[in-house]
């Protein structure tokens, strides 16, 4: 399998304009497609300011940011993906449109081409089966914000080929990030682990156990976690931890993913975390 110099990237949101920054960053050219062009406008506005402050704290220089935006190039075109030998999908976590959008890159793309979706929650082994390339086909799940963190999860549906997985780990690595290799089943293994902890903070929570900031003080310095859980679920949004939980009961069919009454209850008030101005704290 050759080795990949182009990456076609569907999306510029948050994830897609991470994903194109790590790999402009690091030499790879990057087509980046989303189907309105103020959508590519303000991913590509995104990943200049953020090349901006890496040159504030000095971790590149100016010529290094013109560099990274040149190889990037912005469409609302599909069939400027064709020059590509990575797609990698990072569309909204909508199974019916992502398979849409993996059904339209099959008639466009070479056979040989690797087709690989961001999804943090969607079976892979069920997209695979909706494309013509299923063993050329594999999750990445970067981490967001992704030119920061370290991870990437790589997620082998059961008809993933060796061969498409060891070409995606080798640029997982060239991206500078430490990719770890997952079996296809819900939440992967950050999710399953991260998720579940988080409703147990609210468990504890409405046992009267201990205030908010204790439990995320104890967390903190008992665990070395940069962020307790429950500020943590503000920042993610408790809509989002509530939903994650929600699909772990369903597909696992086991009580241990029960979501917590007391995340359910805040949802139901609005009270989704940052977003809404007010989750288990206020801001």
């Amino acid at each position: 399998m050759s080795s990949i110099q182009t990456v076609g990237i569907i999306g510029s949101g948050t994830m897609g304009n991470g994903i194109a920054q790590a790999c402009a960053t690091q030499g790879i050219r990057v087509v980046m497609v989303d189907i309105a062009q103020a959508a590519v406008d303000k991913g590509l506005a995104t990943i200049s300011g953020s090349l901006d402050r890496l040159i504030k704290k000095e971790k590149i220089s100016a010529a290094d940011k013109d560099a990274a935006l040149g190889l990037i190039k912005g469409s609302t075109n599909y069939d400027d993906l064709k020059g590509a030998q990575l797609v990698i999908e990072a569309a909204t976590e909508n199974e019916g449109l992502k398979v849409k959008i993996l059904q339209q890159l099959d008639g466009l793309l070479a056979p040989e081409v690797i087709v690989a979706t961001n999804t943090s929650s969607i079976s892979i082994t069920k997209l695979a089966a909706a494309t013509q390339r299923p063993d050329r086909f594999i999750g990445m799940h970067f981490f967001n914000p992704v030119p920061m963190m370290a991870l990437v999860e790589i997620i082998r549906g059961l008809q993933t080929s060796d061969a498409t997985h060891d070409a995606v780990k080798a640029m997982a690595e060239k991206l500078g990030k430490t990719p770890i290799t997952v079996k296809n089943a819900p939440g992967f293994v950050v999710n399953r682990i991260l998720v579940p902890m988080i409703n147990e903070a609210f468990f504890v929570l409405a046992e009267g156990l201990a205030t908010p900031e204790d439990i995320d003080a104890g967390m903190k310095l008992g665990t070395n976690q940069p962020i307790g859980p429950l500020a943590l679920a503000d920042m993610i949004g408790l809509d989002v931890c509530l939903a994650v939980m929600t699909v772990y009961m369903a597909e696992y069919n086991d009580s241990k993913y029960r979501p917590a009454p007391l995340l359910k209850e805040m949802v139901a008030a609005g009270w989704l975390g940052r977003k809404s101005g007010r989750g288990v704290y206020s801001y």
